[in-house]
């Protein structure tokens, strides 16, 4: 072996290294939990566990410093240390062939908790009973959506997501004749009408309800039973020049309208979409009850799925533990609201959502194996030994 490489493959196939990455895990998934009632379940998943380091903000300052490994550089060690092991140690053979099916199956759960990480898509889909929708919506993100409304047939959509909203950057974008800036923007906050804030600051915006309406910053929520409302007020620059101001927020129903060269616009701060080829009807939603109670027995929706191209047409019926699944998209019934006449239904992408089931079933089908190879080499010796007696 090259003298330089072997430091790094006793380190990377060493026991130890195995024994402190396991513990500290167990820390992480400790803190993790600790720390769960502050931040809430899928902010815990993306500071401890969908990261490299665990990230602390110094009070006072904008600066964070790691703290602690994350779970994507844990696991990843994990994941090296495992295949070194077995890359140096053992050979290939059937009475190994237990081993090696088990930590294959360990192997395929580490890469899929990466993928679920990396490609996973959460979206909600509220359905009132006869409407039709081809796209959902996020509960964590949002998009500043620019329509051209000049057309009564259809509109045609500029989306900008948060995170360029959040870059307090000028964007340009072929579809439009104007850029746009984001002057101020609030990731959680209030509004109220102005009258009833007596000496507050004058608005930075000058057009739609901007004038009218106070943006009041406030602390990020990470509870599940709350939501972020996000204020961005952004400006529009013609080519002839400034053409004005927008207080924009998810919490203003209607969009904004106004006109720029001889077209109709609107503006509309709203949760982010996902468009897809296909649409789904609200049919009917039931919702069953235990006789003289008002505890939920079962709530379900009844939908028509239509694709673009007209090829699926047909009616499902969703209900727990029933998901509809199709387009490599999954329809959970998640819940109703609005008197039992909105179905909730929670939309996942998850393309790597097979791999837990088979990593534990090559798991289970490598411990079974080497349990019967050490159980048939305990039968024959038994079988020798009991010959040899007189």
């Amino acid at each position: 072996m090259n003298p330089l490489a072997k430091p790094f493959v006793q380190f990377f196939t060493s026991l130890r290294v195995t024994v402190i990455l396991l513990a500290l895990s167990l820390v992480l998934v400790f803190l993790a939990t600790l720390d769960q009632v502050n931040l809430g379940v899928w902010a815990v998943q993306q500071k401890y566990f969908r990261s490299l380091f665990v990230m602390v903000h110094v009070p006072g300052t904008p600066v964070s410093v790691p703290v602690f490994p994350g779970g994507y550089l844990i696991g990843g060690l994990l994941l090296v240390n495992l295949a070194a092991a077995h890359a140096y140690r053992f050979r290939l053979g059937w009475r190994k062939a237990g081993i090696w099916l088990a930590h294959l199956g360990l192997i395929l759960l580490l890469l899929g908790e990466l993928f679920t990480g990396l490609l996973q898509r959460d979206g909600v889909m509220r359905l009132d009973q006869g409407a039709t929708k081809n796209y959902s919506e996020s509960a964590l993100k949002t998009e500043l959506a620019i329509l051209d409304t000049t057309d009564p047939k259809f509109d045609s959509v500029v989306a900008i997501p948060e995170s360029a909203l959040q870059a307090m950057g000028t964007l340009q974008h072929p579809a439009l004749p104007f850029t746009v800036r984001t002057v101020l923007y609030f990731p959680n906050s209030v509004l109220q009408m102005r009258s009833r804030i007596p000496n507050a600051a004058p608005s930075p915006a000058d057009q739609g309800f901007g004038p009218e309406l106070v943006a009041l910053p406030e602390k990020i929520t990470y509870k599940p039973d709350e939501q972020n409302t996000p204020t961005v007020f952004v400006e529009l620059t013609g080519a002839e020049g400034r053409i004005g101001t927008w207080l924009v927020s998810t919490l203003l129903v209607e969009p904004q309208t106004f006109s720029y060269q001889g077209r109709s616009w609107s503006l509309a701060l709203r949760p982010t979409r996902y468009y897809q080829p296909f649409s789904i009807s609200l049919i009917k939603f039931s919702h069953d009850r235990y006789a003289g109670t008002d505890i939920p027995k079962n709530f379900s929706s009844r939908v028509r799925l239509r694709s673009e191209d007209g090829r699926v047409d047909r009616e499902v019926l969703i209900y727990m533990n029933n998901p509809l699944r199709y387009g490599g998209l999954t329809f959970y019934q998640a819940g109703f609201e609005n008197n039992d006449r909105t179905s909730i239904l929670q939309v996942v992408r998850n393309p790597s959502w097979a791999m837990p089931y088979a990593s534990c079933a090559l798991i289970a089908l490598g411990l079974v194996i080497q349990f019967g190879i050490h159980l048939a080499g305990f039968f024959r010796k038994r079988a020798a030994a009991a010959a040899a007696i007189p």
